[in-house]
């Protein structure tokens, strides 16, 4: 098991940060947590852990921000578990499968790093096209400052597998993309192959989390969407993830836990968002309750999706309005802040956790409360009303 399986996370609801050690020979104490816009990771501090009962506290240094910091704190431990105080989110043992890593800048490698945090293991599928550009800024550091961890270390993948989820079997795969220049030197990269290539390595997986998503027509109406585009939104967006589970889940322990990751434009109108991917997140959802019975029947395993708000990532920059939709977010959301990937990874790693053992089948909203507003209040039709704004920092 990778080092990074030593670590145990901790919810608390604490002063803006708390201080953190990455000695080996010593348990330490850090922080992470809902990062605001100009803080990330890297700007923690480290002080040396001393006991139980002589814990030394500091502020973390860290840009101006638009909200207030919430801390989750981080245990390293060495050795056996120990008794916390506090909620521990404790991963420690656990094996985490992520689909759709391709970068350091997104929601799946966010999550990846809460679950390393709370001490599981990182296995990652890696679209085919993306692996070596991926495997190579990985091994030359490229991503050692984004891969840093609370405790001071860095995050541990122990396996990076080729995967293309668009493709169940390898008789599904057309010879085209076969041929494919992108695909060459890359084998056993669809579904099926790579849980059996999983099952062949490691045995068996606690955690399946599925970050992938893509509609070749995204920035077109729906009346203006081809068929062809609508139903590959609909494959690589949503059957992808009924397919994944279809194939790991034989080797998810019982007690496992699912995640996906879905958008309010599953029941919401948002113009631009096209192409048939609104269409993919609410089959998505659906999927999600349907899954979430079968799967618990039959394997004790739980399935949740996170609709996330809007985020800056590379990913996202495709869809040509994100920018927009951040802003339309400040200006609306209950919460006014830029929302951080961080915050979704956190929520990913508590729905893992035995801490979300009784929940199973929802959608688990983290987007700063957007979803439970009816109008934009940014609208000159309001101009006349009293509306609250959050204080200027």
């Amino acid at each position: 098991m990778a080092a990074a399986a030593t670590r145990i996370t901790q919810l608390v609801v604490a002063k803006p940060c708390i201080s953190a050690s990455h000695q080996s020979s010593r348990s330490s104490i850090a922080c992470f947590g809902n990062e605001t816009k100009g803080a990330s990771w890297t700007k923690l501090r480290s002080s040396t852990f001393l006991s139980a009962t002589q814990t030394f506290y500091k502020n973390c240094h860290s840009n101006a921000s638009k909200s207030e910091r919430h801390a989750v704190k981080a245990m390293a431990a060495g050795g056996d578990k120990q008794t916390l105080p506090g909620l521990p989110i404790d991963l420690r043992g656990k094996r985490a499968f992520i689909a759709g890593i391709a970068d350091d800048n997104g929601y799946g490698w966010a999550i990846a790093k809460s679950l390393a945090a709370a001490g599981a293991e990182i296995l990652v599928g890696t679209w085919v096209p993306a692996l070596n550009i991926f495997e190579t800024s990985l091994r030359r550091g490229k991503f050692d400052e984004s891969r840093l961890l609370p405790d001071g270390s860095l995050m541990e993948i122990t396996k990076v597998y080729p995967l293309d989820a668009v493709f169940d079997s390898p008789e599904d795969v057309p010879e085209d993309i076969k041929t494919n220049k992108r695909y060459a030197g890359s084998s056993n990269w669809t579904v099926k192959e790579v849980a059996e290539s999983v099952k062949q390595d490691f045995g068996s997986i606690d955690i399946l989390v599925h970050s992938l998503a893509n509609g070749p027509e995204v920035t077109k109406p729906l009346l203006e969407t081809s068929r062809n585009g609508y139903l590959a939104a609909i494959s690589a967006s949503s059957y992808s993830f009924v397919s994944l589970l279809k194939h790991f889940l034989p080797i998810i322990n019982p007690g496992g836990a699912t995640i996906s990751l879905t958008y309010i434009a599953s029941e919401r109108i948002i113009p631009g968002y096209g192409g048939g991917m609104s269409s993919a997140k609410a089959a998505l959802e659906s999927d999600t309750q349907v899954l979430a019975f079968e799967a618990g029947r039959k394997h004790g395993v739980r399935v949740n999706t996170i609709s996330a708000g809007p985020l800056g990532s590379r990913a996202a920059k495709a869809i040509g309005f994100i920018d927009m939709m951040i802003n339309y977010s400040l200006e609306n959301a209950p919460l006014q802040k830029e929302l951080t990937a961080d915050e979704v990874g956190n929520t990913a790693a508590f729905l893992s956790s035995p801490l979300a053992s009784a929940i199973t089948g929802a959608v688990v909203y983290v987007d700063n409360g957007l979803n439970a507003m009816g109008v934009g209040v940014d609208s000159p039709v309001f101009r006349d009303l009293d509306i609250p704004r959050a204080p200027k920092h």
